[in-house]
């Protein structure tokens, strides 16, 4: 068979081509497979995947709750979902009291400023009206505990307050298409870096990639459309040390397009787990952490050619 060489366009974030080569072609059998022990890798069926996570965030509240602990958690992009997870809360009488709650990310416009609490398609209105306003007012923690970059005059603050509650207890994560983790980008200028201080860095407004404005097109709130204008252009993020610092992370692999066969997230989970271990694939960072990864099958199957899957 020929061979057409070529050299991948250069817009994109990871380009190292053996690298790439080398990840595409781990199989189903292989991708659980890891040389760090503290790094566990476990396939699930797709319909598990909100059942581990859910499981794991109510267990970490309720013992908390019996013990009068405090519980700092790192929480993703705010999906309707989390008004399950209010509901059993409401149900099983939960006392949130003592949780701190850090939303991950948030939108910024063009100039750096954050969307407001009150912008209907932002994570911070998400995360308090799926999740904060869904829990029984005797059952909430304060406001102030529910931290959103929307509340913060200054976004280093974040990085400052989740240091003062000694860092998160969990960090929840799953890729997005850049290999980014919150919105750490690999091609944005403001966490252009050395491995060695890049680890180093806080929270920040930073550049989105197009690939993640693209990615985000197609969510929900935009539409579902691929309305590119939809989306900002910049973002608020928490920073390499606010993941390193934590201390356990989950992480979750497993979005398809409009729950398709079709994932974008089919290499990138494969570059993230078992690529090298660089800024130019945030999430790989995770790699050298102690985490629990949840890769669904879909996201775990082969990648081969298929000739019955046009666009």
């Amino acid at each position: 068979m020929s061979t057409f060489e070529f050299e991948p366009a250069l817009f994109v974030p990871f380009r190292d081509k053996e690298a790439i080569k080398k990840c595409r072609a781990i199989t189903r059998d292989e991708i659980d497979q890891h040389p760090n022990s503290d790094f566990t890798i476990k396939v699930i069926k797709d319909e598990d995947l909100a059942f581990v996570w859910f499981g794991d965030l109510l267990s970490r509240l309720k013992l908390a709750c019996e013990a009068n602990d405090k519980i700092v958690m790192i929480l993703p992009n705010p999906w309707p979902g989390y008004r399950h997870i209010a509901q059993i809360i409401n149900r099983c009488r939960i006392n949130c009291r003592n949780l701190w709650a850090f939303a991950m990310d948030e939108y910024a416009d063009q100039d750096g400023n954050v969307a407001p609490e009150s912008w209907e398609l932002g994570f911070s209105h998400a995360m308090l009206k799926f999740f904060y306003y869904e829990i029984d007012e005797a059952l909430r923690p304060p406001r102030h505990q529910f931290v959103c970059f929307s509340d913060l005059k200054n976004v280093g603050d974040y990085s400052k307050t989740l240091a003062d509650q000694g860092g998160a207890d969990i960090c929840y994560s799953g890729p997005g298409w850049t290999g980014h983790l919150g919105f750490i980008e690999p091609d944005a200028p403001e966490f252009k870096a050395s491995l060695e201080q890049w680890k180093t860095f806080g929270a920040r407004i930073v550049t989105l990639s197009p690939f993640t404005i693209a990615q985000n097109s197609l969510h929900g709130c935009f539409g579902f459309s691929g309305d590119l204008s939809a989306v900002p252009p910049k973002a608020a993020t928490l920073g390499p040390a606010d993941v390193i610092a934590a201390k356990a992370r989950l992480d979750m692999h497993g979005i398809t397009v409009g729950g398709s066969m079709n994932s974008w997230q089919r290499l990138t989970t494969r570059l993230v787990l078992h690529g090298p271990v660089t800024p130019r694939l945030p999430q790989s960072i995770l790699q050298t952490l102690k985490t629990d990864v949840y890769v669904t099958e879909t996201a775990a199957m082969n990648i081969e050619t298929n000739w019955n899957i046009g666009y």
